[in-house]
């Protein structure tokens, strides 16, 4: 247990000195890092912009599932700007609800803000009740004031998809719309509702068409009928596919963040790495001699293959992120450790180094399970409950457990087993011992 208390000491005293010492010795000038590996908001720069939501509309139960549909309508927006994990979330302030988009990378704010802004709001509107009334008493037809027209639970929001479809006689283009399983319902009640009177079709608050319901309309298929040129259909479909706003949206503020900061937190984030790390390499080295050279190889191919993933997901590596990272190389080590310490008790009670080594694993593997094991359900509700920040060092820190189990139990042993240590003599009791004493 003391081994390992300092271990880790150690390996906090390396963070601690890396982060003191001047960033500017870890800043490439070719950007190495950024360019392989995927950075977050905070260490690559980006935009930050943040929406009002307008959910006057929906009742108290309705506007948290409103905002989910906001929030992943505008995710899948943001995939037009190529970013690797964008940050999008709803805040509550008091009444208000409020959409913040972090865009890692995006530093043409004026284009974010286009490109999210072109989302159409696409909603149904039916009579109020007094334009209802007046429309069945006379029980003509007349024209009515769009003003009488109020929303209903019908948006973009429960849009499946649209197309194009051309009028046989005329050649005009229209938009058909077809909505999911939910949407299907409300538009089937909606109609059934509103048999006889106009159903208005708004889009980003203006009225397109109001045809009237002749009957009530199952299987959630809609047309949106107007002076549409095929240009405008066709970049109106686009959008409509591309996710129809469920909530309007205003912005209110927007901020640029520097990457030279990103750059910054970059550089000292990975001189603590550096530091920390090679200050494990040498305790290691000294104190476990032969093993703890063998621990600093499976320590290599840990950082390797933690990297490795980290590039294949891909994982977005925020500063945070990076954190976890480092946190789990310390736990690879506490791995080694358990193991050498094992390796030491079987030796003390007149074990050959052989039998050491495989009781070592063996026994060390449970307390290593268990330890590791509490952590990955740490890391689990870090990742559940927490925000992307938090989520970023769960996920990180994860990944970092999962192969530092694969290493410390399969690439350590592998490594032991091969070195010569069957002949016990001096030299092999020195190599395999522990401590600084020359026995």
């Amino acid at each position: 247990m003391k081994i390992r208390i300092i271990a880790m000491s150690i390996l906090l005293i390396g963070i601690a000195a890396g982060l003191y010492d001047s960033a500017e010795f870890f800043a490439f000038q070719d950007q190495w890092w950024a360019r392989r590996f995927r950075l977050g908001l905070d260490l690559q720069g980006g935009a930050h912009l943040v929406y009002q939501a307008d959910t006057s509309a929906f009742g108290f139960n309705e506007t948290s599932d409103a905002m989910e549909g906001l929030r992943d309508v505008i995710e899948r927006r943001i995939n037009a700007f190529g970013v690797s994990e964008p940050l999008v979330q709803t805040q509550s302030v008091g009444q208000d609800q409020r959409l913040i988009v972090e865009l890692a990378g995006v530093f043409d704010i004026e284009e974010a803000i286009r490109t999210i802004g072109a989302t159409p709001f696409l909603e149904f509107r039916e009579l109020n009740e007094e334009a209802r009334a007046t429309l069945r008493q006379e029980n003509k037809e007349q024209s009515v004031d769009f003003t009488s027209f109020v929303p209903t639970k019908l948006t973009g929001r429960y849009l499946k998809n649209s197309a194009i479809e051309f009028d046989p006689n005329t050649g005009k283009p229209s938009i058909a719309l077809r909505f999911d399983d939910d949407g299907s319902k409300i538009f089937e009640e909606i109609t059934e509702f509103n048999v006889g009177l106009p159903l208005a079709i708004f889009l980003d608050g203006f009225p397109i068409s109001s045809p009237v319901v002749q009957q009530k309309i199952s299987g959630g298929q809609a047309q949106i009928t107007g002076s549409f040129t095929l240009q405008e259909a066709k970049g109106l479909v686009q959008n409509l596919n591309t996710g129809a706003l469920p909530v309007p949206i205003t912005l209110v503020s927007q901020q640029s963040v520097a990457a030279s900061l990103g750059n910054e937190a970059l550089a000292r984030s990975l001189m603590a790495a550096m530091y920390g790390t090679v200050a494990v390499m040498i305790f290691m080295a000294l104190w476990y001699r032969l093993s703890g050279i063998v621990a600093v190889v499976a320590l290599g191919v840990y950082g390797a293959l933690t990297l490795l993933l980290f590039k294949l997901i891909p994982v977005t590596l925020s500063s945070a992120g990076i954190a976890g990272f480092i946190l789990s190389v310390g736990m690879a080590v506490d791995a080694n450790i358990l193991i050498f310490e094992r390796m030491k008790e079987e030796r003390r009670l007149g074990k050959s180094l052989d039998i050491a080594m495989i009781e070592g694993f063996r026994r060390a593997w449970t307390s290593i399970r268990d330890s590791n094991i509490s952590s990955l359900i740490t890391a689990a509700i870090l990742y559940w409950f927490g925000t992307s920040l938090v989520r970023g060092f769960a996920l990180t820190l994860s990944l970092g457990i999962f192969v530092s189990m694969f290493t410390a139990i399969t690439a350590t042993r592998y490594f032991l087993r091969v070195l010569p240590h069957r002949t016990e003599s001096r030299l092999t009791r020195f190599l395999f011992g522990t401590g600084v004493r020359m026995d």
